[in-house]
């Protein structure tokens, strides 16, 4: 076992011990073995599930370290597992946020989202602090990688903090493109402006759509929507001034081959996802919806225009690798993203204002910096 002592054998880490109480934690560092490692954290971003978990929108019922885009360098290693993982003390890695068993039928089908031993069970970033070594979430200046961790190499010509895009860059990539299949020439519509509807209009463009257009609403959305012809966007639309539908007609005379919905808490979008769509389209509902209402949705038009509905909940290796690799080609201005970075000291505030209760704008791109 490779012991980490002195000054160092104690973690700093965020620990979220009720929805609104983000506690700073020193949680001691584990041995490691020959079998896992340990990671010093040196990037973390921020999504949606994060102020989710801290408001009590998405609640846990036990204390956590938060966190589940992580970047960071291997400290320790055991030689089991850098010879399964491929890496070496010192390498940068970005860390996902399933585990795999590798061993069950979905993690042998490459579905390992589904794993039987971890699924959404024990995914980074919410698994209870209790279990040991406790420092299961990027919200910390170590983060332990267990046997059935998932790590990515992280291409040298990152910096780390760009690099924690790989995590919405690859949820572009997989359900903007992998999952509909979308192809050279298709017209693409993306609802919602964030980073992940960003992510997915450069994952989309980049795959070939002929033309590719991005809604959201004013006037939270006003900085998004301007950015977004950055990230492959051919046309930005604000829903609260235009109808969406008619607007894409106009523009390319037909309706969408793919919508892309990665709104949330936004009702409407479904019911403007299968106006947009074409006779004969596809609809991707991505990530978690966080509401149950469909204002507008009328299940016939689905029928009348046979329209494809599916499902998108993560991400996979795959998708990640292809995102690493965008990210490291700067073909998209990832890295001019307007972001705001955050120590564990003032995390919360930033955590705060990711979930819209800060002053101005809500941050297009949230990193905490241990």
């Amino acid at each position: 076992m490779e012991h980490l002592g002195g000054e160092h054998s104690r973690a700093t880490a965020l620990v979220l011990e009720q929805p609104r109480t983000l506690t700073e934690h020193r949680l001691p560092l584990p041995e490691v073995g020959d079998d896992d490692g340990l990671l010093r954290v040196e990037a973390c971003g921020l999504c949606g599930t994060d102020h989710e978990q801290y408001t009590g929108a998405l609640p846990a019922g036990f204390a956590f370290v938060p966190g589940h885009e992580t970047v960071g360098i291997v400290e320790a290693v055991g030689p089991k597992a850098a010879e399964r993982w491929g890496v070496r003390s010192g390498d940068r890695v970005a860390v996902e946020v399933f585990q795999s068993c590798r061993q069950c039928e979905e993690c042998l089908a490459g579905t390992y989202r589904r794993c039987e031993r971890h699924g959404m069970a024990d995914m980074y970033g919410f698994v209870p602090v209790d279990t040991p070594p406790g420092l299961w979430g990027g919200y910390a200046s170590h983060q332990y990688l267990g046997p059935d961790s998932l790590l990515l190499p992280v291409p040298d010509v990152l910096d780390p903090v760009v690099a924690t895009l790989f995590n919405p860059l690859g949820a572009g990539i997989r359900w903007g493109v992998t999952v509909p299949g979308t192809g050279p020439g298709d017209v693409v519509a993306v609802l919602g402006p964030g980073v992940r509807g960003l992510s997915a209009c450069a994952a989309v463009k980049d795959a070939g759509a002929s033309f590719v257009m991005v809604t959201g609403v004013s006037p939270n959305d006003d900085e998004r929507l301007a950015l977004a012809k950055e990230f492959g966007a051919d046309l930005a639309v604000d829903v609260s001034i235009a109808d969406p539908a008619k607007a894409l007609r106009e523009a390319t005379g037909q309706g969408a081959d793919v919508v892309v919905d990665v709104t949330a808490k936004a009702p409407g979008a479904l019911a403007q996802a299968i106006a947009i769509a074409r006779v004969g389209g596809t609809i991707v509902l991505a990530g978690t919806r966080g509401s149950a209402e469909t204002p507008g949705f009328w299940p016939d038009l689905v029928v009348f225009k046979e329209l494809r509905i599916l499902g998108a909940l993560g991400v996979d290796a795959e998708a990640y690798r292809a995102a690493l690799d965008l990210l490291a080609s700067g073909r998209y201005p990832f890295a001019d993203l307007p972001r705001r970075r955050a120590t564990l000291h003032d995390a919360e505030d930033l955590v705060r204002s990711m979930a819209g209760e800060g002053d101005g704008a809500i941050p297009v791109h949230g990193v905490i910096t241990p």
